[in-house]
């Protein structure tokens, strides 16, 4: 079974951060620029939060806030669930899925060293299941 470990080898370990307190247009510039639905707030090396889409929709746009004077320390997730590299691929699809989230920082030894998203798992799950048809297949077409 695929770990948290594989998916990053395969993916990479890049993550993009913020502070907490840059502001939230920062953010969703940053999150434009690179194409991603989450940034991780780190306060030097800690992780102190994570602000996504869904925090910006909710507390800048229904709020009436202006992103250009708003903190990210104002809207960011505070209560960060976390995995290591250890987690199964289909654990993280579980947690991801009973918690309704969507982004899932990777830690050990207190540091942030990857994010992987519900993208990645879905992936990650598809490509394990699309092998083992593979692997069926082979053996019922060569018995």
């Amino acid at each position: 079974m695929k770990t948290v470990r594989d998916l990053l080898d395969d993916k990479g370990y890049q993550m993009f951060s913020l502070a907490p307190d840059d502001t939230v247009y920062d953010a969703v510039e940053l999150m434009a620029e690179r194409g991603v639905g989450a940034l991780l707030v780190l306060n030097g090396t800690k992780l102190v939060g994570i602000l996504s889409e869904r925090d910006y929709a909710r507390k800048v746009i229904l709020q009436g806030r202006r992103s250009q004077d708003t903190p990210v320390s104002d809207i960011m997730t505070t209560k960060v669930i976390c995995v290591s590299r250890d987690r199964t691929i289909d654990e993280c699809m579980a947690l991801m899925t009973d918690k309704r989230i969507r982004h899932l920082p990777v830690v050990e030894d207190d540091e942030v060293i990857g994010i992987i998203s519900i993208g990645d798992v879905v992936r990650a799950v598809i490509r394990e299941k699309q092998f083992m048809i593979e692997q069926l297949e082979r053996y019922i077409t060569s018995g």
